[in-house]
């Protein structure tokens, strides 16, 4: 186990299998992605940058893909969830829907990818 799955294996459902889903589908979709912390969270890393944080807040979940730009390029998608520049917050009741997670994963990937050939 690592960082991430550590954390998720400690919260109770159902915050827990709609956090599990998307760190399964981000593996899935960027197998050399890696468990680690990422400004103090758990986070999935791929080439020794942030991919994405998942986590477990009071009211909320907020996804943390570490990157304004990529939240900016699913902004028109995000209708009925509360987000900002550096996260988006959703609950297991309203969860974000797998195409969306998805985008954001590979776009997060893509920036990432871009950034490594300068």
């Amino acid at each position: 186990m690592g960082e991430m799955s550590d954390y998720i294996a400690g919260l109770e459902e159902p915050d827990r299998d709609v956090i599990e889903r998307i760190r399964a589908r981000a593996v899935a979709l960027v197998p050399d992605a890696v468990e680690g912390v990422s400004y103090g969270m758990p986070a999935l890393r791929y080439r020794d940058s942030p991919l994405l944080s998942v986590m477990k807040a009071k009211e909320h979940i907020g996804l943390y893909p570490y990157s304004p730009p990529v939240i900016e390029a699913v902004s028109s998608e995000l209708d009925g969830y509360s987000w900002a520049k550096g996260t988006i917050r959703f609950t297991p009741e309203h969860p974000l829907p797998d195409s969306l997670v998805d985008r954001i994963i590979l776009l997060r990937r893509d920036e990432i990818d871009e950034k490594k050939k300068r």
